[in-house]
């Protein structure tokens, strides 16, 4: 089984390359398992959408938690399973939303607890550009959608994905490219 993450900012496109990268797998007559977070399908996942849709310290921790429980669920529950790929579409990088220094310290203890693999993406968009994506696509904000907000979880996802094994692709770029570089790194 090969572990396969995408990770990135709200409205990098993080769920598109998962399911273009999917159905490239697919194609190619892989079995793929597609895990997005949070989830909608298990208690944790549908808490930590519930608090992203509040305000407030304590939802902003809650959430946090829920969202981690529910990777780490995904985690015990799918990748012991027989595929050829597995992708989890934001895994690590779920930390980055913590308030420091608890964002690093969550980090570095996930890579110890969790798998880890080479093939660790972290699909990088400008604040402005992802912005720009959320009041396009939704009706509704979630707490970390503000430009203030996207500021600061790219600065702080960024120095993670920098110091660790993640490739940096600039989801900037048109949807194919990104998908491109992708599945050629695989």
């Amino acid at each position: 089984m090969v572990l396969i993450v995408i990770d990135g900012l709200d409205a990098s496109g993080k769920s598109t390359q998962g399911f273009r990268l999917s159905g490239r797998l697919k194609e190619n007559w892989k079995t793929v398992l597609l895990r997005i977070h949070p989830s909608g399908d298990n208690f944790f996942g549908l808490k930590a959408h519930q608090f992203l849709y509040s305000s407030g310290k304590s939802a902003h921790f809650a959430s946090a938690v829920f969202y981690m429980l529910d990777v780490i669920r995904s985690v015990l529950i799918y990748s012991w399973q027989k595929y050829d790929y597995t992708i989890f579409v934001r895994y690590l990088m779920g930390t980055a939303y913590l308030p420091s220094p608890f964002d690093k310290i969550a980090y570095h203890f996930f890579t110890l607890t969790v798998p880890t693999s080479k093939f660790m993406f972290f699909l990088d968009v400008q604040p402005e550009e992802a912005a720009r994506r959320i009041r396009q696509t939704r009706s509704k904000f979630e707490m970390f959608e503000s430009m203030e907000q996207l500021e600061k979880i790219r600065r702080k996802a960024l120095a993670l994905a920098s110091a660790e094994k993640w490739r940096i692709i600039d989801a900037g770029n048109p949807v194919g490219e990104v998908e491109n570089e992708i599945f050629e790194a695989l």
